[in-house]
């Protein structure tokens, strides 16, 4: 029989499940053949400029599967078109088969409903732009913002975005133009739908929004475990006004179940039929756009830890470091740690590593200076089965070894920042493997 309740061990076992961490990383390298399972497992792959460590696509990968090529991820996408960018839950990886529930999404941009309001009102503003845009596209494609004819100055605002960009940003987000690769450089390359996605995925009918709606829950459930209304609505971005009563209808009609979890103060929901795993043996570095952990409510609920990006942060005002990536042992977080990819000097920095206690605030796990306001936290999960700092450490300094190894750069050095710096700087020191043993 389904439990009424959940003890905040199993509804974490069930995410972490759920996400993908329930089995081993495949043995040896990993390849193209996981690439479909993973897709499948997280449903999506949230796309971010910034590259101190790796594209935060990528990582979602190492996490699950160890080391892959990426470069057979950027073939899967726009190479093979298994899968396609769009604004999913940000700009995201998704399965190309589910183009068609997102194609409501680009309605309702067209009528300026969904997007930021710079792109909409240039769209409005600059129409006559933004058809001769398309028309380049349509004749030129694929093409690239910087190879559209005067494509005007770059704007002090705007990330430095051209009106070119400008344009194209905005027919990508109405569904004009998708995107039909990345150049070296990252920068997006546009061309006409018809030319990027495959011609059975255009042709599906387009189900209504109340039935895209539907769907983007119960994905966003399979991919969750056990959520509140709001984590199903957050994993596609779904407005809570337009996720309630789909919701209701979904647990009407059985698809979805209601649930109490131990120590949340909302009601909770899964699919039925779901077998909560006795164990959780997980090993794996985070990154920060990771579906597991990017919303902050959520993940204070299931792990105790306080998950802030600070790339955007003032360097003085940072608590843990510029790019910080969690680490899952086991079914729990127990360190984050600031990492470069030092690529000139081959070379995995280590910033600053610090060991999170969920029985403590965050901040005073890190010893965050005085002066940095407290954010208040959901109550922490129990502390038994946190493993010893001894375990933690070899753990995370073969996980750090590993990272290394698969972004092909050397040793990997750290800094003296950090609860943790210390034992870490002598366990990579006493770890064979970086000694080339």
């Amino acid at each position: 029989m389904r439990p009424e309740q959940l003890s905040a061990a199993q509804a974490r076992r069930l995410a972490l499940a759920a996400q993908g961490f329930g089995r081993p990383r495949p043995a040896g390298s990993a390849g193209r053949r996981h690439l479909p399972g993973l897709l499948d497992r997280v449903g999506l792959l949230q796309i971010d400029s910034v590259n101190v460590l790796a594209r935060s696509h990528y990582l979602p990968g190492w996490s699950r599967l160890g080391p892959y090529p990426r470069a057979a991820l950027d073939d899967y996408v726009h190479r093979e078109r298994r899968a396609f960018e769009y604004w999913a839950h940000e700009a995201s990886v998704v399965p190309v088969a589910w183009q068609p529930l997102l194609r409501w999404r680009a309605e309702a941009a067209l009528a300026g409903v969904g997007m930021w309001r710079g792109v909409a009102a240039f769209g409005r503003e600059r129409a006559d732009y933004v058809a001769a845009a398309l028309a380049e596209v349509t004749r030129r494609g694929p093409i690239t913002a910087a190879e559209l004819p005067g494509p005007g100055r770059a704007g002090g605002s705007w990330w430095g975005w051209t009106d070119g960009k400008r344009a194209l940003e905005y027919l990508f987000w109405t569904g004009q133009v998708c995107a039909a690769g990345r150049r070296a450089t990252f920068e997006r390359v546009y061309d006409l739908p018809e030319r990027v996605l495959p011609a059975d995925v255009l042709a599906v009918p387009t189900p209504e929004p109340a039935q895209a709606h539907r769907a983007l829950l119960l994905h966003a459930a399979d991919r969750l475990g056990v959520a509140t209304a709001g984590d199903l609505a957050d994993y596609f971005r779904l407005p809570a006004r337009l996720a309630r009563p789909r919701l209701a209808e979904l647990v009407e009609s059985g698809d979805l179940l209601p649930v109490r979890v131990e120590g949340w103060s909302s009601p909770a929901y899964l699919r039925p039929g779901l077998v909560i795993p006795r164990r959780v043996d997980a090993a794996a570095l985070l990154s920060p756009f990771d579906s597991l952990i990017w919303e902050r409510s959520r993940t204070r609920r299931l792990f105790g830890m306080e998950v802030k990006l600070e790339v955007y942060t003032p360097a003085p005002r940072r608590r843990y470091g510029y790019y910080v990536l969690p680490f899952l042992l086991g079914d729990r977080l127990v360190a984050r740690v600031d990492l470069k990819a030092d690529r000139a000097a081959g070379v995995l920095r280590v910033l600053a590593a610090w060991a999170h206690d969920p029985t403590e605030p965050a901040e005073l796990a890190a010893g965050a200076p005085a002066a940095a306001p407290v954010v208040a936290s959901a109550p922490a999960p129990p502390a038994g089965g946190q493993p010893s700092s001894a375990v933690v450490v070899e753990a995370l300094a073969t996980e750090l070894l590993g990272v290394s190894s698969w972004l092909e750069l050397g040793p990997v050095e750290v800094t003296a920042r950090g609860t943790l710096a210390g034992p870490l700087r002598r366990a990579l020191a006493a770890s064979p493997a970086a000694r080339g043993g």
